[in-house]
């Protein structure tokens, strides 16, 4: 089965076993096993508190939660399901529509992301929305799902915007979710994965890097895309320094 039968259990425990393995895995591999090794490399080289990793477990135990029952409330409910624009087989929309899909689910989702992310940074919304995720101004990989329960309905509104515009399958929604989750993880995990000199490639330049990211949570300003860095250089978001601090990160010499 690629995605879950509609239950709140079966998603409920997609989505739960998905981001304890993959931030699980990524924070023993980092802030445990390789901690002392890869010290040096990591974007702010201070680590987080206890505090810290408690507080995004809970946020991310209800993040869980609430990515669970957007999707059930309309995929497990055959009346409002029947108005969407789910689809069981294939040959319905072609082979063709079927891959050219996930390609135009991520650049939606990244200008989605993008332009809900700048209107939680308004004043007026802020604090009710995105201070939580925030509080993380040094993040881990549990603060990828850390989010106020009101932000957390804003981010699964991205699967609202796919079911009532473009033909989905459960095979998009299974990889396509898969990963976003990973790139999420990525993006908080406080190092950088990507090579030396890559920001500065033809292509590194319009993608979103773990450098990128922290910045955001360090500074609380610039930097508000989530794959890609279009629209921060279309709307000149991007900060300033990113490129410096790009390198300076990945030219670092071990003590």
């Amino acid at each position: 089965m690629l995605y879950p039968d509609g239950s709140f259990f079966s998603i409920f425990t997609l989505v739960s076993l998905r981001y304890i393995l993959l931030a699980g895995l990524a924070f023993l591999i980092w802030y445990v096993l390789r901690k002392k090794k890869i010290a040096f490399k990591k974007i702010q080289l201070r680590f987080p508190q206890l505090k810290d990793y408690q507080r995004e477990i809970l946020y991310s135990i209800i993040t869980m939660f609430i990515f669970s029952i957007i999707p059930w409330l309309i995929l497990g409910n055959p009346e409002i399901k029947k108005h969407t624009t789910w689809y069981t087989d294939i040959n319905e929309h072609g082979k063709l529509y079927f891959w050219l899909a996930f390609p135009l689910m991520l650049v939606m989702h990244d200008t989605y992301f993008y332009f809900t992310h700048r209107l939680m940074h308004h004043p007026r919304l802020f604090k009710l929305f995105h201070l939580v995720h925030h509080k993380s101004t040094n993040p881990s990989p549990w603060a990828a799902f850390a989010f106020h329960p009101l932000e957390a309905v804003v981010e699964i509104g991205i699967l609202v915007v796919y079911l009532f515009t473009i033909p989905v399958m459960k095979a998009h929604l299974f990889f396509f979710f898969l990963f976003m989750m990973v790139y999420n993880v990525y993006g908080h995990l406080g190092w950088e994965l990507y090579p030396k000199n890559f920001n500065r490639t033809w292509i590194g330049k319009w993608v979103n890097t773990s450098i990128n990211h922290n910045q955001h949570h360090q500074y609380f300003t610039g930097n508000y895309g989530l794959y890609f860095l279009f629209w921060d250089r279309v709307f000149g978001t991007l900060r300033k320094d990113y490129d410096d601090k790009y390198d300076e990160v990945m030219n670092r010499k071990a003590a």
